[in-house]
């Protein structure tokens, strides 16, 4: 689980918009960017290569 504060500070690496949670994924709320990025171990990896382009 992430933590709610930790969550507030992210921001997607690609377009910098804000970021929420969606299952084993941090998800960009900006729709034209709309990549995700997966959570591993409880830790989130916010690499732009390891990103997939999330499909509403």
């Amino acid at each position: 689980m992430i933590d709610k504060t930790l969550l507030e500070i992210l921001a997607c690496p690609a377009c910098k918009s804000e970021v929420q949670l969606e299952g084993d994924w941090i998800v960009c709320v900006n729709s034209s960017c709309g990549l995700r990025y997966p959570i591993r171990d409880g830790i989130p990896v916010m690499l732009i290569d390891e990103a997939e382009k999330h499909s509403h």
